[in-house]
């Protein structure tokens, strides 16, 4: 089982949650998809994010931008490096992704989070910008807007994040293998490869035993 510990308002996640589906698929996994606020992260154990972007290293700016550039490339993505709002306040997006659950209605709404913030520059802290993504993708904006005000689906959040913490995550995206084997970011999906096909050869060998 792959788990999927994510937040729209990070670049790397929009890669890695667009990468990481056709791995899954090649190796017949189901993913696991965990919203969380990584504000939340940041603001309880990870405060140096903050300090990086208060003290930014002008040459690691730089080269952060061709990077995600290249990788965005690689993917066939539009990710403009820095949107007009950043840090931006997803709360309300990853409460939709919440309150949606399924796969089916959750992936769509996420990846649209996605492109009309990273590839359009539109704010998602904003109503009418959510409004425009639950249109895209065929919700009621109206049932949108009531379900994530509910105390149910803002305390899943919260937990959500809580266990990523728990579980010794610090950022988006946070992947798990098997509950235990964590990757950090859509760099490290090689090395989720890698491991998906150790453990495929491993089931392989114990049929051939058997």
């Amino acid at each position: 089982m792959i788990e999927f510990f994510f937040d729209c308002s990070s670049p790397w996640t929009y890669l890695a949650f667009h990468n990481i589906q056709p791995l899954a698929r090649e190796f017949g996994e189901d993913i696991t998809w965990r919203p969380i606020l990584v504000g939340g992260i940041f603001n309880s154990i990870n405060p140096s994010v903050y300090a990086s972007r208060e003290h930014p290293v002008p040459a690691k700016v730089a080269y952060q931008k061709k990077d995600v550039a290249d990788w965005a490339r690689s993917a066939g993505l539009a990710i403009k490096m820095r949107p007009t709002v950043f840090p931006v306040n997803s709360v309300k997006a990853m409460r939709g992704c919440i309150w949606l659950g399924q796969p089916a209605a959750m992936l769509p709404f996420a990846r649209a989070v996605f492109e009309i913030y990273w590839g359009e520059d539109k704010d998602i802290s904003q109503d009418p910008v959510l409004a425009e993504v639950c249109q895209r993708v065929g919700i009621n904006p109206a049932m949108f807007f009531a379900g994530i005000a509910e105390q149910a689906i803002k305390d899943q959040l919260k937990a959500n994040t809580d266990e990523v913490m728990s579980r010794g995550g610090f950022g988006s995206p946070t992947i798990f293998l098997n509950k235990t084997d964590m990757y950090f970011g859509n760099d490290r999906l090689p090395l989720v490869r890698e491991a998906l096909q150790r453990r495929k050869l491993r089931a392989e060998g114990a049929e051939s035993a058997a």
